[in-house]
């Protein structure tokens, strides 16, 4: 299989990172001098990350209300978001069950080669933020610059729903000439992706390289079970999603990962789904789906579809209640992963989202919530994880649904394979599937 360019020195720039944070690590006299040169990598990190940030809403926005115009009728709307919104519940479920059947499975607490925290020592992590009715009120833009400015993707989503369906009912009277704009501005901001990619490798080094020199590899053998029993439940729940897309997409699945492979590894290694969603877009146009499909359902689905994130509430969970030799009947856990499908959707937005929402649970079931302080050394490495099971997981489910609506084009190979950013149709397709 070739690799584009970008991939390749996405690799690379990984590998020279572990290199460069190791020496780093094994020179630096104590944990601050080590804090510190790692500081000096997150510079770069953070200079990529807002790069990021800077195109996300402008982009957002954009394919939304193109996408939403193009659709020129408001059921349309309401039938691709029943859709998406119905898979994302099933694929909630299921990343839930394989976690909470995996930690049952392999059992990593069981013999815990660390110390345990105090019962009652404290972590810090905001777990009022996690509160579902004001995420619901949230949701709601007070002004869609303000969203803009905060990267508040929902909002931005909500906003751009009224717009764009309003766009598309006045486009062949007063607003033709807006719509126009809209298009030519998102042909802009994709060039301009196209454009802040190319530091994608130096923010990957940058990244690698900082985490490495904080907690060096030696942390990776002490937590390696736990670590290799999350890894193993993240490669069930990817058997489960390729599968279920293999159902509905057949063997062009495989074109698709192919594709978005990319993409994945710059999630992983940055840790960011962030990161990963211009290219993502770009990678879903060039598997053939229309832009108003990817437009609507991608955002929706860095909301509401964390299949990774969600996985690892459950495990989190149920590896501190081992540790601990806390045990948690059938039914409490059960009870326990319908909590967290309920309050696992207000994590959006939320800093160190996952642990925050297994935090704000565990008292529930009288579980400590110290017990989170035995992953947060490594939870960067299962961050990694996440992240790249949370892309996947939104790649097969914009293309699926896409599927549904006959809203995928065939795309040629030469053009997938492409480096350059495929141009967007001069007209959008209005016609309703």
């Amino acid at each position: 299989m070739k690799m584009n360019k970008l991939t390749t020195w996405i690799i690379v720039a990984m590998l020279a990172g572990i290199a460069v944070g190791y020496v780093c690590h094994a020179l630096a006299p104590d944990a601050a001098a080590a804090k510190e040169i790692a500081g000096y990598f997150s510079i770069f990190t953070d200079i990529f990350l807002r790069l990021i940030k800077m195109i996300i809403a402008p982009l957002v926005f954009g394919t939304l209300v193109a996408g939403l115009a193009g659709m020129g009728d408001a059921k349309a709307v309401g039938r691709i978001g029943a859709k998406a919104l119905g898979w994302f519940v099933s694929a909630s479920l299921c990343s839930l069950l394989i976690g909470l059947t995996m930690a049952n499975l392999l059992r990593p607490g069981d013999s815990v080669g660390v110390p345990l925290p105090d019962a009652g020592t404290v972590t810090n992590l905001k777990t009022a933020a996690l509160n579902l009715k004001d995420f619901i009120t949230h949701v709601f833009p007070r002004s869609i610059f303000e969203s803009m400015a905060n990267n508040e993707i929902l909002q931005i989503l909500i906003f751009a729903l009224f717009f764009g369906v309003a766009l598309g009912k006045l486009q062949d009277r007063n607003a033709k000439s807006l719509l126009k704009t809209t298009e030519e501005m998102v042909h802009v901001m994709l060039q301009v992706t196209d454009y802040v990619m190319r530091f994608a490798p130096i923010g990957v080094f940058a990244a690698v390289a900082a985490v490495i020199t904080t907690q060096g590899l030696g942390i990776l053998l002490v937590y390696g079970r736990y670590m290799g029993s999350f890894y193993l439940a993240l490669a069930t729940l990817w058997l489960v999603v390729i599968s279920a897309g293999y159902f509905v997409l057949g063997k062009d699945v495989f074109r698709l990962l192919k594709l978005v492979r990319g993409p994945m590894l710059l999630g992983f290694s940055t840790a960011s789904s962030e990161s990963a969603y211009p290219k993502l877009m770009e990678q879903l146009e060039k598997f053939g789906v229309k832009d108003r499909v990817t437009g609507f359902v991608l955002p929706l689905g860095y909301s509401f579809n964390l299949d990774g994130s969600m996985m690892y509430t459950t495990f989190a969970a149920l590896f501190i209640s081992q540790a601990y030799n806390i045990p948690m009947s059938l039914g409490q856990q059960v009870t326990m992963l319908l909590v967290l499908m309920v309050s696992s959707k207000g994590i959006a937005g939320v800093p160190r989202a996952s642990l925050v929402v297994v935090a704000a649970v565990l008292p529930m079931f009288g579980l400590p919530e110290a017990g989170l302080l035995l992953v947060l050394g490594v939870d960067h490495f299962l961050d990694m994880g996440r992240t790249v099971t949370n892309i996947l997981g939104n790649a097969i489910a914009t293309a699926v649904v896409a599927k549904w609506e006959n809203a995928i084009d065939p795309v040629s190979d030469e053009l997938a394979e492409s480096e350059e950013v495929l141009p967007l149709p001069q007209d959008i397709d209005i016609a309703v599937a």
